[in-house]
């Protein structure tokens, strides 16, 4: 029978756990400033050659043309990096709700609300060229699947099948409870309990007691709406 560690232990695990998190955190934002600074150097680069050369793009159909090519590759980076940058934004502030892992439709859904001023809609697959650039960079940013959901990992949380299993299990109604772990899966109690402690202490689930059948919930942010959070009763 696996022992729960004494008061020390958790007290330890925590603040190590803190620790990292605030690391991360701090990465993550020395690199959305960096990616800032890039995009602002390379439109103030692009408007000084504009400014240098705007006669021979007027007069010269042929020079015209190659600066539009310019402008639309410098765009299509800028766009990924600033895509980038708002995804870092989403991410960081949506982690102490869902403790770094969020559904990839819900973060296209916050990005377009952020960016709804902007002509252009941003699409899932932009969502993905951005993270892909992101862990390019070693950002820790990751897109995972768990059943027919893709989502976005932003914290190193290293999850085995049996978590996998839970997150795919609560997406029919945003939470589970232990009985229905071990009856849908046909897990021990041992196994259920191991497996949703684990996510709880990563901060992916949150608890919810003091319903009348006298059964704990374990709601996932990661996999339902917050507005659905609590009005299950």
């Amino acid at each position: 029978m696996r022992r729960r560690p004494g008061i020390g232990g958790l007290q330890t695990a925590a603040a190590a756990r803190d620790q990292y998190r605030v690391l991360g955190e701090n990465v993550a934002k020395l690199r959305t400033d960096l990616m800032k600074e890039q995009l602002a150097t390379f439109r103030s680069q692009l408007e000084e050659f504009a400014r240098k050369h705007k006669n021979d793009i007027r007069k010269n159909p042929s020079f015209r043309s190659q600066f539009h090519e310019m402008c639309a590759k410098g765009l299509v980076i800028s766009i990924t990096n600033l895509t980038g940058v708002q995804i870092v934004d989403i991410c960081l502030a949506t982690r102490p709700l869902n403790g770094g892992l969020i559904d990839l439709q819900e973060l296209c859904k916050l990005l377009r609300q952020k960016r709804k001023h902007d002509r252009e809609a941003v699409s899932e697959d932009d969502c993905l060229r951005a993270i892909s650039k992101l862990k390019t960079l070693g950002s820790g940013f990751e897109v995972i699947s768990a059943g027919k959901k893709k989502l976005v990992r932003s914290v190193p949380t290293e999850l085995n099948k049996d978590h996998n299993a839970i997150l795919e299990l609560a997406q029919v109604q945003g939470y589970v409870t232990v009985d229905e772990v071990e009856r849908r899966l046909s897990w021990t109690h041992g196994r259920a309990i191991d497996a949703l402690d684990t996510l709880l202490d990563e901060g992916l689930a949150m608890i919810d007691d003091g319903h009348k059948d006298g059964k704990r919930r374990y709601w996932f942010p990661c996999v339902s709406s917050i507005s659905s959070f609590g009005a299950e009763g």
